[in-house]
């Protein structure tokens, strides 16, 4: 046990992810301190258990909310002179998944019915706003205007509407297949961090709220 006081700088993420149900504080933790020993013991320090499910296929996720206070706690069980500086969240999320990799058949088809349930979703969504802006209307009579005769359905007009949709999709989403055009984060990826963090933010509250979290007394 150290002698002399030492700062220890402590950040842990609002949601971590373990595959062991055993968890200990280098699991879930990025820890600094001047004396090194300190940090070696602590990342081996247990903070948690999950329960066992002796059925494999009956094993879930299991998520626990924790408040740092009780991780002060327990590291002041083994260095009650340790100053300790919290540079990341107050209360987290410890989930754990027993199974972390799945048969790569059971991911291939759920991309495959993700893909199939998008593109149809998506067909149906443009469609709809074309017509109910009555797309195919303006077209006819802006064509009708400019070239003077009726049009027949499929124009230059159509033609460049679906190439330009097609483009604007492209760009918008900053994807072509699996390859990125800039380096800046998609709108769907930043749609899903906001997601996750409302979803977490979310789970926090209620288990406070039914005091579920781990907390000290």
């Amino acid at each position: 046990m150290s002698a002399k006081s030492e700062t220890l700088y402590l950040k842990i993420d609002q949601n971590t992810i373990v595959t062991d149900r055993h968890v200990t504080l280098g699991d879930i933790a990025k820890m600094e301190c001047p004396d090194a020993s300190i940090v070696r013991q602590l990342k081996q320090k247990k903070i948690y258990t999950f329960a066992e499910v002796m059925n494999p296929r009956k094993q879930k996720n299991q998520m626990k909310v924790f408040s740092i206070l009780k991780i002060v706690e327990l590291i002041h069980e083994e260095y009650p002179n340790v100053d300790i500086s919290n540079e990341g969240e107050k209360d987290f999320i410890i989930e754990y998944i027993p199974n972390p990799e799945k048969p790569k058949w059971i991911n291939a088809l759920k991309t495959v019915a993700l893909c199939v349930v998008i593109f149809f979703g998506a067909a149906f969504t443009i469609m709809a706003f074309n017509n109910d802006v009555s797309v195919g209307d303006v077209f006819s009579k802006f064509y009708r205007q400019v070239m003077g005769k009726e049009s027949s359905g499929v124009t230059e007009l159509e033609i460049c509407y679906s190439i330009g949709l097609a483009i604007g999709i492209t760009l918008f989403f900053n994807h072509v297949g699996s390859k990125k055009i800039t380096p800046d984060p998609t709108p769907m990826q930043v749609e899903m961090r906001k997601y996750e963090k409302d979803i977490d933010t979310t789970f926090i509250e209620n288990a406070e709220r039914k005091g579920h979290s781990i907390d000290v007394n």
